[in-house]
This record gives C-alpha cells, structure tokens and sequence, in this order.
C-alpha cells in the first residue's frame, strides 16, 4: 500500500500538488487547521507560505506517477510504497 506524506515545515500552499495529481489525492487546508505548522518567520524566505497547506487525504489511492514530486516548490512530498 501507498503512503503519501507531505513534511509541512516545507510546504508552501502552492497547491501544484492537487493540481497535477490525476487521483486527486491532495487537498489544501487553511493552514489554522493543520497540525504542526511552523511559523512562517522560522522559514526561509524562499518558502513563504501561503493561506494554505497541503494535506494528503487519500495516499493510499496514489498511482506512483510522482507528477507532484516533479512540481511540488517546498520538496515536501515523500511517498513510499
């Protein structure tokens, strides 16, 4: 079985994840609502957040196609099957 993980000190809420992925197995949450978020001020300026980040709600319908791998800005996703 798949599993999705997205390391969320490094996501930046560009959402190209649920954008490129054909499964739809990412989703944005405001980032109040996501746990273990760090400050924004404790992160490089190359990864201001955004209002969002990205969760991944169903990892296990993931195809391997690591399209969001290839489009993610934070390097945040880690999939392992």
């Amino acid at each position: 079985m798949v599993q999705v993980d997205i390391d969320i000190s490094r996501c930046t809420g560009c959402s190209h994840c649920k954008d490129v992925c054909p499964v739809n197995v990412f989703d944005l949450r405001p980032r109040a609502e996501v746990p273990d978020v760090v400050d924004s001020a404790e992160v490089a300026a190359k990864f201001q957040f955004r209002g969002e980040k990205s969760l991944a709600i169903h990892g296990p319908e993931c195809i391997v196609c690591e399209a969001c791998l290839f489009e993610c800005e934070g390097e945040c996703i880690i999939i392992t099957d």
